[in-house]
């Protein structure tokens, strides 16, 4: 079974106030080292402090489980969120369960397993970050990096059911872009019946999720409006955006109230109302995040005399994962890998992250895993 971090037993090095180290020579995991790995343990909610680089236990599979060695992991604005303690109940489902390797989205090698197809060993694979516990006809979901141990680390265990093959020539790094953002994406698209012809209208259309809403969206043929900083429309553009606008636009004043089938939101804030007046009748609001804040106005009558559908998007459908995984061997999607760093440096990373001055997704990758001496 695997491994909670539990205690920080062990080596310990607090990275903040640190020289900084080079990446294939902090804390090798090898056998003159014992079962041990490196890992960044979210010690509890606070500042970059909390983020404790550290020599963990290597985690052991139980009964349907794979070990899985980690490649490279992608960031997202959850873990900060979960660390600054954002959450209303301290995480995603219940509280956090801290100390807690964070890390949501992974690339990796399915090193072992117990009771598992053998045939999966040495695939490379990437692991659904959203893992529906009960089935798929319950809603309650077990997030990784979240509910369990994630990918900020050398080694994860995940349930076999969790991992999947992936043939491509992408790169580590750019396949640890994928889960979260991808899976959230083509959820919210799917669950919005986005189709050939829909108009779709993106805010934060440049972030991990909302480039990927971008890329999901022109996949199914639907006509896509963007919202980003005026820096990065080119970008935009290239994606296959049709038309793009600042953050500050009047966007009923530019397209006209009731002119988009589809809103998918991940800023919120203080302009959620003015984006419902832009939905036509029986039109479509999504959203699976508030990075602009929470609390919103909005006014019922647009709401229901437009018949208008309000949804909010966690639990991912069965077909989510599959898809994607065949949207990447089928060339219908490309990633978008706006920086790496090595994982001990995940601070300056996340600092970097909240500058918002990228597209697309950063990622962290773990230090080499020497191989055992003879």
């Amino acid at each position: 079974m695997q491994q909670h971090v539990g205690g920080l037993s062990g080596c310990q090095v607090d990275l903040f106030g640190a020289p900084s180290l080079l990446h294939n020579e902090f804390m090798p995991t090898d056998s003159a080292r014992g079962d041990l790995m490196t890992a960044i343990v979210t010690t509890g909610s606070g500042g970059y402090d909390k983020l404790v680089v550290s020599a963990v236990p290597r985690p052991v599979p139980g009964p349907g489980e794979v070990l899985v060695r980690v490649l490279a992991a992608g960031m997202n604005n959850t873990e900060i969120n979960t660390r600054v303690g954002w959450y209303p109940d301290g995480g995603w489902s219940d509280a956090t369960p801290f100390p807690l390797i964070q890390g949501t989205d992974c690339c990796g090698l399915v090193c072992a397993g117990e009771g598992i197809d053998e045939s999966v060993v040495g695939s490379r694979v990437l692991i659904r970050s959203c893992m529906r516990v009960d089935g798929f006809s319950s809603m309650q979901t077990r997030w990784l990096g979240s509910d369990m141990d994630g990918a900020f680390a050398q080694f994860v265990v995940v349930p076999a059911s969790e991992v999947f093959a992936v043939d491509c020539e992408w790169t580590d790094a750019e396949l640890a872009t994928i889960p979260c953002a991808y899976g959230t994406a083509e959820n919210m698209i799917a669950r919005a019946g986005v189709h050939r012809g829909s108009t779709v209208l993106v805010t934060g259309a440049s972030g991990g999720v909302g480039s990927a809403v971008v890329q999901l969206a022109v996949r199914r043929g639907a006509r896509v409006i963007g919202v980003a900083s005026r820096a990065k429309h080119d970008q935009l553009r290239e994606l296959g955006v049709d038309d793009v606008h600042g953050r500050e636009a009047d966007l009923v004043g530019t397209l006209g109230k009731h002119s988009v089938d589809v809103v998918i939101d991940n800023v919120a804030g203080d302009g959620v109302g003015r984006l419902l007046d832009l939905l036509v009748r029986g039109g479509t609001y999504v959203s699976s995040g508030a990075i602009a804040g929470p609390i919103v106005e909005v006014d019922l009558r647009t709401m229901y005399l437009n018949d208008l559908t309000l949804l909010g998007c966690t639990a991912w459908g069965e077909e989510v994962f599959p898809n994607l995984v065949s949207y990447i061997e089928a060339g219908e999607i490309r990633p978008l890998l706006a920086e790496s760093f090595p994982l001990e440096q995940i601070a300056a990373a996340q600092q970097r992250f909240l500058e918002k001055s990228h597209v697309g997704k950063f990622v962290l990758v773990p230090p080499v895993v020497l191989e055992a001496r003879n």
